[in-house]
């Protein structure tokens, strides 16, 4: 077949034209990376690898800030069995020379049928001959290379339709009642600070996980690691999750951040107040349920919503503080009542009333900060029967349960907005959003089925006691 064109004597079937191969390489993609691992942003990085300034945006956005397993940091280096870009232009030169196949081998100490295969393999035929050419060689065997493969919620349909209604399922109240929260518009980047956002279930992809094994004990198929959902949400073109599903993640980030880019970045009372140092030691071991963590979060136009944290179930729950009458914005009077809705008198009334409402077992002790909406807390401690403890000044970390509740609130409640819009139900639905979804700290079992539990063991053994 001596007539055939060289192009139709390749071992190579035939490609649809790739357009230009590209002038980077994979050394300029792994500098790249280790710069973005230690803190650089993505043009300085692209600087340090060597590649043009608008290039490393576009690499750091289509990988969703995760570097390719392959590119790494951490990756183990490539061995000697492959070639090199280095030894494909050692190759391009000497065939421009018209050095012969054993020569070249010789010169690059590697086998004749090594250089051979590379040729035939890699040469650029579009032109009718066998020209090799350095980028285009090392394109086709980057390509060649690649072994992409579907990812598992791309085939899987019964596990991706699970994972996206964890993530973006619509929050409802215990009868049902769905709330459709503000109307957000997906802007294709991370969620905007001090604006409103979507409202969702928002499991987080390591309680989906998680969950999966307790919901599908016996279905191996129904599984995926926290890690696999991450990547399907960030890196685009993997063809599972939806990349606006994004927002429904707690941080609302469109792109992994790396850790080095982020560490880069009250008054108190003159009563006689309880300081946290003499809580009693089963509040500190969490060992017995009843014992409460609350505290404030503040929007715009001096609005609050109050919270409280069960610190053995996580059990929340959340305290509606509307503005009083006579509020006006802006026309505060000077040594006036506090109107604003979060005052002494109001988060007293607010917490007792939601205290009332509980089992005298449920109601032993409650931690807030040193603010002044607990000036109150004497005839609090009368009204609810609780014992009241307070923080060191600037100590939040004290009230650890409430604080990392607080940050999962900020999802439905973001900072900058005015939060007296939201009624009494609509904060219970949320509530009963955070109280049914798996913690880590209690098993992968909910705050409500927690608490639950323990109810249900204090009902027998009561049983047992009069029987």
């Amino acid at each position: 077949m001596a007539g055939r064109r060289a192009s139709e004597r390749s071992t190579r079937g035939k490609l649809r034209s790739p357009g230009r191969p590209p002038a980077w390489r994979r050394e300029h993609q792994r500098r790249f990376w280790q710069a973005i691992v230690q803190g650089r942003s993505s043009e300085q990085a692209a600087a340090d690898a060597g590649i043009s300034t608008p290039l490393g945006p576009r690499w750091f956005r289509s990988s969703g800030g995760m570097p390719p397993t392959h590119l790494a940091p951490l990756a183990p280096a490539l061995t000697g069995r492959f070639l090199t870009f280095h030894e494909r232009e050692e190759i391009a030169i000497e065939l421009a020379r018209g050095t012969g196949i054993r020569a070249i081998a010789r010169k690059l100490q590697r086998s004749p049928s090594t250089i051979s295969r590379e040729i035939r393999r890699n040469a650029a035929t579009r032109g009718g001959n066998l020209d090799y050419r350095a980028i285009a060689a090392q394109w086709h065997a980057d390509r060649a290379a690649a072994r992409p493969r579907p990812s598992k919620l791309a085939t899987n349909p019964a596990l991706r339709a699970y994972v996206e209604e964890r993530l973006s399922g619509q929050v409802t109240d215990a009868q049902g009642i769905g709330f459709a929260g503000p109307a957000v518009v997906w802007k294709k980047r991370r969620a905007v600070h001090r604006q409103s956002r979507r409202w969702s279930t928002a499991w987080s992809p390591e309680q989906i996980a998680q969950r999966l094994r307790i919901d599908f004990p016996e279905d191996t198929t129904m599984r995926i690691s926290h890690e696999a959902i991450y990547q399907s949400l960030y890196i685009q073109g993997r063809g599972a999750l939806r990349r606006d599903l994004t927002a429904c993640l707690r941080s609302g980030r469109a792109l992994r951040v790396p850790r080095e880019r982020v560490r880069g970045r009250g008054k108190s009372f003159v009563t006689d107040a309880i300081m946290i140092s003499e809580r009693p030691p089963e509040v500190e071991d969490r060992a017995v349920p009843g014992h409460w963590e609350g505290d404030l979060i503040l929007g715009m136009h001096s609005s609050a919503i109050g919270t409280l944290v069960e610190r053995s179930s996580r059990f929340t729950m959340l305290l509606h503080l509307p503005r009083m009458d006579g509020y006006q914005r802006g026309q505060g009077i000077k040594n006036g009542p506090p109107l604003a809705g979060h005052g002494a008198e109001a988060v007293r009334e607010a917490i007792a009333e939601s205290m009332c409402k509980l089992p005298e077992k449920l109601r032993q002790s409650l931690t807030w900060d040193q603010g002044a909406e607990m000036a109150q807390h004497a005839r609090l401690r009368v009204e609810s029967g609780l014992d009241i403890y307070f923080c060191d000044p600037q100590s939040p970390w004290q009230r650890g349960s409430n604080e990392n509740t607080n940050g999962l609130l900020r999802q439905y409640f973001p900072k900058g907005t005015d939060l007296s819009n939201h009624n009494t139900r609509e904060l219970d639905a949320v509530a009963h959003t955070l109280n049914t979804r798996p913690r880590k700290t209690l098993g992968w079992k909910t705050p409500a089925e927690a608490l639950d539990q323990f109810l249900a063991g204090q009902y027998e053994a009561s049983v047992a006691m009069t029987g």
